[in-house]
């Protein structure tokens, strides 16, 4: 008898085998919804029979940023740099053997950093503790691929990440699914379908296992968007990257690595650790890259207080500000004033719903 694994094997075999093209696309999109659901089906047996001791990481600060990178790529020098952290370093793979957090203060943020094993190829099999550390990776508000001038294989990375479930500055694919009792597969679509089309969604559909549903496309999407939908268990996860150890070889050398790392979308910034070089300029991507800002509070008749902003999330509203102080604040809330780029003019009366912008003063007045 075959095993499950034996037909993911053979599934991952024919695709790799097969040649794209509109002649093939059919066939392949119908492999990729079977290979999903086969892989359902082995995660939930692997996870039935248990497995090893995870790492236990508790959130904290602001947000949370997990430093991914191969073995010996300068991951704990660098958490050390940025967080006064104790890391322990070493020049040989699999250090640290656990997950090392530290806290980056920085424009009045506390951003938790995660020191993590280094990935292989393999990682998201097993290999090297691999889907122990994934799991950690998963819950990060964004991924720092720490990338080795020496060893530049960023694909690496990617890929298992990507194999994992982990999708790098993407957004989750338009697309509601609703499973029904009766009438087969209805597919319908609000925009012009040029990749796929209603037949391969509904060949798709059914390989993955449902048999009748409605399906609507809000979004021209691909095999393996519709793919990622159908599993629902995948991580849509902001990303940036930094190129180590730059000092130890010529400019031209690690020039290409940056372009490169652009080119796939990354934001990237060419560092040092272990020579301070652009580390402050790495605080500043991070910062901005987790999409934080500051908001100033202001007590009714005070002073401003800008020793100690508020971090908020780029887009936040005075409602979300009102949430982060005490839940029970919006019960009395009567009104706020603003000052600063969100405000028509200085002391705006505003509602919940103003949104705020970077460097905003705000005074929340209450019912007595």
């Amino acid at each position: 008898m075959v095993t499950i694994d034996e037909q993911i094997a053979e599934i991952e075999e024919e695709i790799s085998s097969t040649k794209y093209n509109k002649a093939t696309q059919h066939h392949i999109g119908k492999l990729k919804a079977k290979l999903a659901r086969l892989k359902v089906e082995s995660e939930a047996r692997a996870a039935s029979k248990g497995g090893g001791k995870g790492y236990a990481i508790r959130k904290s600060g602001n947000a949370t940023v997990a430093i991914v990178g191969l073995p010996s790529s300068g991951k704990s020098t660098l958490l050390n740099k940025l967080t006064q952290a104790d890391s322990e370093i070493g020049h040989f793979d699999f250090t640290p053997t656990t997950v090392v957090p530290g806290t980056l203060k920085h424009r009045g943020a506390n951003i938790q950093m995660l020191d993590l094993p280094g990935l292989i190829a393999g990682a998201s099999k097993g290999k090297g503790r691999g889907r122990e550390v994934l799991a950690v990776v998963r819950t990060a508000d964004m991924i720092l691929l720490l990338v080795d001038v020496y060893r530049p294989e960023a694909y690496v990375l990617i890929r298992e990440l990507n194999i994992a479930g982990l999708r790098l500055n993407e957004r989750e694919a338009d697309i509601v699914i609703t499973p029904r009792n009766r009438g087969g597969i209805n597919v319908r679509s609000t925009v012009k379908l040029t990749i796929l089309d209603d037949e391969l969604v509904t060949a798709m559909v059914r390989a993955y296992g449902l048999v009748n549903a409605d399906v609507v496309l809000r979004q021209d999407v691909d095999e393996d968007q519709l793919v990622d939908y159908l599993l629902g268990n995948r991580r849509y996860v902001m990303a940036m990257a930094a190129v180590n150890k730059i000092d130890a070889v010529p400019e031209a050398t690690w020039h290409p690595i940056v372009d490169d790392l652009k080119t796939m979308g990354f934001p990237v910034v060419p560092i040092s650790a272990d020579k301070d070089t652009n580390l402050e300029l790495l605080k500043n991507t991070i910062f901005e890259n987790l999409d934080l800002m500051r908001i100033y509070m202001r007590p009714r008749g005070g002073e401003t207080d800008y020793e100690e902003p508020l971090i908020i999330r780029c887009g936040a509203t005075v409602r979300d500000v009102c949430d982060t102080i005490h839940r029970d604040i919006k019960r009395k809330f009567r009104f706020a004033n603003v000052w600063g780029e969100s405000a028509k003019f200085p002391g705006q009366s505003v509602g919940l719903d103003h949104i705020l912008q970077e460097g905003d003063v705000i005074t929340l007045v209450q019912r007595r």
